[in-house]
């Protein structure tokens, strides 16, 4: 099974990445990575900035009704706000979080920095009660970093 910390994963994400088109089929190349890989990922998708809003782009999952989340809003909001990775083992005690959906139980959500400027976001959802580690953030970051390329 892989976990967040097989380097592989990251290779072939970045790899992905290298190889798409353009910077929407890159993104949807990460999150298909991500989801199809980490199963306790119930929900991957990547949010882009535009003005002071989170649109939601690729994604893999439930439809989500937070297709826009405004800046300070939601733990996307929050990040994205904070420019800072946010994750919750407990969504339901996060007073900040926009119910999606009920299994959700916990929630990772990383920017998408160039430089200081937020390009926009990674948002992971899972089934599980603190799904998300250490191996996770550090996987994410990266694929974050090497997403920010493609986005500038």
């Amino acid at each position: 099974m892989t976990t967040a910390a097989d380097p592989a994963l990251l290779t072939d994400i970045r790899a992905a990445i290298a190889a798409a088109p353009d910077a929407t089929t890159a993104m949807a190349e990460a999150v298909a990575l991500l989801k199809g890989r980490l199963p306790y990922y119930s929900w991957a998708g990547i949010y882009l900035l535009e003005g002071d809003t989170l649109v939601l782009g690729p994604y893999l999952g439930k439809p989500s009704p937070h297709t826009r989340i405004p800046l300070g809003r939601g733990i996307c909001g929050a990040a994205a706000t904070e420019k800072a990775t946010i994750i919750v083992d407990d969504v339901h005690a996060d007073a900040r979080y926009l119910a999606c959906s009920i299994e959700t139980r916990s929630e990772i959500v990383v920017p998408i920095l160039d430089g200081a400027r937020v390009l926009g976001e990674i948002d992971i959802d899972s089934d599980q009660h603190a799904a998300f580690g250490p191996d996770d953030r550090t996987l994410l970051e990266q694929v974050a970093a090497t997403l920010a390329e493609r986005l500038r």
